[in-house]
Order: structure tokens, then sequence, then C-alpha cells
């Protein structure tokens, strides 16, 4: 209830009517029954622009830090909006965590939800496609869902009237409906894991036009991967070649 309050009397006019944002391939999301959006992310705003172009609720994982509300009373503003709209956490810190988290998110698509996740696991730096983590192919497999392509475009802030930050017409794209049915067999496998990641990501690519880069982005984020060295892993696309085999 107070996701559709919020999306209908907040979101959707202002980001449809007052930033005139749009969206294209609506028609690729199932009216009905689970699917899992993988997104590019190029600004934090992509996860506020979307929900409101779309008309079916969606949920989008969020890192467990802004559920504490343990910053200031904005931090708990924050913590209180996710609450109130039935996000989930997820804890980043520790990789056991990391595949714990999945669990609640696998439920929601067990129930029939749609999730929206970002596989580069944080904002691009400088607007390039980055090497996606392989949780989007373990939902996928474990869940056996469509993993629909999505990108986002115009999401960055500009200055508007007055100096006030601004959207310019956001964007977004959403694509055809992947499937990997006859992989689900590989969900711990990590060589299938990391092929259907990079199918996914070859197809927001094809979507976004963005140039890929084969390093993880939290690595170019904090400093671990230098400038030149990400230039070094400019490739054409994400992975490519035969699906691995599965051992039996």
């Amino acid at each position: 209830m107070a996701y559709e309050l919020f999306k209908w009397l907040l979101f959707v006019p202002i980001i449809r009517f007052v930033l005139r944002g749009k969206v294209e391939g609506e028609e690729n999301i199932p009216k009905h029954g689970p699917a899992i959006l993988a997104s590019n992310h190029i600004a934090a705003a992509d996860a506020y622009v979307f929900p409101a172009l779309i008309r079916r609720q969606v949920l989008y994982p969020a890192k467990a830090e802004l559920f504490r509300g343990d910053r200031g009373i904005g931090s708990k503003v924050v913590a209180w909006f996710l609450k109130a709209i039935n996000q989930v956490p997820m804890d980043r810190a520790d990789p056991k965590d990391r595949l714990a988290a999945l669990a609640p998110i696998l439920q929601r698509l067990v129930d029939g939800g749609l999730v929206a996740i970002y596989p580069e696991g944080t904002r691009s730096v400088d607007g390039r496609l980055y090497k996606g983590k392989t949780g989007v192919a373990r939902l996928a497999l474990a869940a056996n869902v469509s993993v629909i392509p999505v990108a986002m475009f115009n999401t960055y802030k500009v200055k508007g009237p007055l100096g006030i930050p601004w959207l310019k017409r956001p964007r977004a794209v959403i694509g055809k409906p992947l499937r990997f049915d006859q992989y689900v067999a590989g969900v711990d496998d990590r060589e299938m894991l990391r092929w259907v990641t990079d199918e996914v990501m070859h197809a927001i690519q094809q979507l976004s036009g963005q140039s890929y880069v084969d390093v993880y982005g939290s690595s170019m984020k904090h400093g671990s991967v230098s400038a030149e060295k990400a230039a070094e892993k400019e490739l054409p696309r994400p992975g490519g070649g035969e699906p691995p085999s599965i051992a039996s």
C-alpha cells in the first residue's frame, strides 16, 4: 500500500510529467509472475526513476546500512522509507552474508514478484559498463526465471532552473527477456554463473551502447585499478563463446 501511495502521488507525477521521463519496451515485462530486471547503473536516480516509469511494483534490494538509520535524521528517513515500501536489505560486507542475502530476494521471485538489480554492484564512475557480479545468474538459475535487460539514460544530475540539480528527460529501454532454462543445473558452477552473467551484461550493453571494461566497477571506484589498467581491459563485449559444460 505504501509503495503504491508514494509511487503514484509523488514519484510518477514528478518523473513522468515534470521531468518528462519515458520508457521503451515495457511490453517485455510480464504482467504477472516472477522476473529479474537487470540494469546498468549510471546514477543514484536510477532506482527512483525506473519504478516510476513502469506499471508493476518492483523490489530493489538495498544496502543493509541504509536500513539502520544511524547517521542522523536523513538516514532515519531513508531507513523508514525503505521499510515502509517493503524493500529488503542486502549486506555486502562479507561474502557469506552476501550469499545469505539472496534468500529473501529469491523468495520474492518464488512468490511471483518482480526484482530489479544492478549486476555491476555499484554506480559506474565514468559512464562505461563494468563487469557484472554473478548474483544475477545465481538468482536466475535458482528460481528459473527470465532476466530482462534494462538500459538507463539521462539520469545524471544537470544544472536546472536557478542552478538547482535536475534530470533532463530520463529514459529507460527494456529489452527482450533472456531465458537460461537449460542451464539451471549449473547454479553452483562458477564457469556457468560467469557465462550467464556475461550474457546478461552483453544484452544490457546492446541496449545502452556503453563501452565495456572487464573489471569490477568497485575496483575503479576505490582506486585499486588504475585508469591505464582499465583501458587495457576494455573489450568489445562481456564474455562470449559457447556456454561451459556442466559436470554430471
